[in-house]
């Protein structure tokens, strides 16, 4: 163990993030790295993945990163293996990557709105978080148990949000295949946990009109009894907690990062 980086400790343990490039992502990735963690980073972007890995490798850990769509169920089963043979092991998964596209209310959410969110957000989670599992359960059955499976989920899980309808499904489907995993896999010592965050400045607000984002800013920064809004670097943390041996009897929970939101009742 690395004396400076202590209880966390994440030297010769692998990551992996989907969503790695930027936003929440991007700070899960780069807590890891903080620590010690190799990492590999999938999301769309090539430009962008270029950017991050310069960025984590500042850390001394090797840090990749591949051009991968979560949506496509061949991309993500053939990425896994990929990145297994690349790396040799994954001990911890980020499935962090999604998309917000927005509708106005129930009534005018469109088909075609909602099983685009749901294809990255709800389904390729669950190819990442299985293809994850079949290796972290193969990697058991040879005598190495272990894994930490992490799901970035969302308040919407507890709140009902307007003109979220679609994206606050996905987060309680994936609520519920987090619990379904733990019960699972726990066998192979493989945990599985999601860290729901309240309301954090990143990119997948952004088509938002910068009016509409300055209301909402105010609205959680009065509310949240610590009294700003959330910021990637407050999840660097939790990241590596979950994808360190601290974390070794902890599993099936959602964790609460939301400045305090929830617990105020007014």
């Amino acid at each position: 163990m690395d004396p400076e980086r202590g209880l966390f400790d994440l030297t010769g343990k692998v990551v992996l993030v989907t969503g790695g490039n930027s936003g929440l992502g991007l700070g899960f990735a780069r807590g890891c790295a903080r620590q010690g963690a190799d990492v590999m980073l999938w999301a769309r972007s090539e430009a962008k993945n270029a950017e991050a890995v310069r960025a984590l490798s500042v850390y001394g850990g090797r840090v990749e990163a591949r051009s991968i769509d979560v949506a496509s169920e061949a991309a993500v089963v053939e990425g896994m293996l990929e990145a297994v043979e690349t790396f040799g092991r994954i001990d911890c998964v980020f499935a962090n990557a999604g998309i917000s596209n927005g509708s106005p209310s129930l009534i005018e959410l469109d088909s075609a709105t909602y099983h685009e969110l749901l294809a990255v957000n709800q389904h390729g989670a669950f190819y990442t978080l299985r293809e994850a599992g079949r290796h972290m359960v193969a990697r058991s059955e040879a005598g190495d148990p272990g894994g930490s499976l992490v799901i970035c989920g969302s308040l919407t899980v507890f709140r009902g949000v307007p003109g979220r309808i679609h994206y606050g499904a996905a987060k309680g489907a994936l609520a519920a295949i987090m619990t379904g995993i733990a019960v699972d896999l726990g066998q192979h010592g493989v945990r599985a946990n999601m860290v729901a965050p309240g309301y954090i400045k990143t990119d997948l607000g952004r088509s938002r009109a910068a009016e509409d984002i300055s209301a909402m800013d105010k609205i959680f920064t009065e509310r949240a009894p610590l009294r700003r809004v959330g910021r990637p670097e407050d999840f660097e943390g939790i990241a590596a907690y979950l994808a360190s041996d601290a974390s070794s009897f902890h599993t099936g929970d959602i964790i609460v990062i939301d400045g305090g939101w929830m617990a105020n009742i007014f």
